[in-house]
């Protein structure tokens, strides 16, 4: 099997209870994710996560509607939680949301951890097109989270 990584680092203007806060309910996923995508959250199983939380989702991936089926596997209030793929399109799925203090505001750490299924067709997929769609995810992502953490803090007035 071939595993990948993708990281992505962000440091957003807030303090590390609002970003926290804002990130385990699963309902702003849908605020971060590109709208090309279509996501909806369809249902979890509580309305902040927490260790045992189960959420899923729908998307469509070009022209392919999925459901994907997560749940949370590790979660320390204020520090990190994670969510592993129960059901979707990967073989496995593990992201990490870490989260720590910084002078500036929140740094935002994203760390997935994924493999494909189909063997070398897999590999031959994710060089032609999933790595790529990834990496634009995540920077949708990052842009997304930038925004709205600056719009908050004009609103809040620091």
């Amino acid at each position: 099997m071939t595993r990948h990584v993708l990281e992505r680092r962000q440091i957003v203007p807030a303090d590390l209870h609002t970003v926290f806060s804002f990130f385990e309910d699963p309902w702003n996923l849908e605020r971060l994710t590109p709208p090309w995508l279509n996501f909806n959250v369809r249902a979890t199983t509580d309305r902040k996560v927490r260790l045992g939380t189960e959420i899923e989702y729908r998307l469509r991936w070009q022209i392919f509607p999925m459901t994907w089926r997560s749940r949370i596997s590790e979660y320390v209030p204020g520090v990190r939680f994670a969510d592993e793929m129960l059901e979707g399109p990967y073989k496995r799925w593990y992201h990490r949301h870490l989260f720590n203090e910084v002078t500036a505001g929140v740094e935002i750490v994203d760390i997935v951890e994924y493999e494909l299924p189909l063997g070398p067709l897999g590999r031959i997929v994710h060089a032609a097109v999933i790595r790529s769609q990834l990496e634009s995810i995540f920077d949708y992502r990052r842009r997304a989270a930038t925004r709205l953490f600056e719009e908050a803090r004009l609103v809040i007035g620091r």
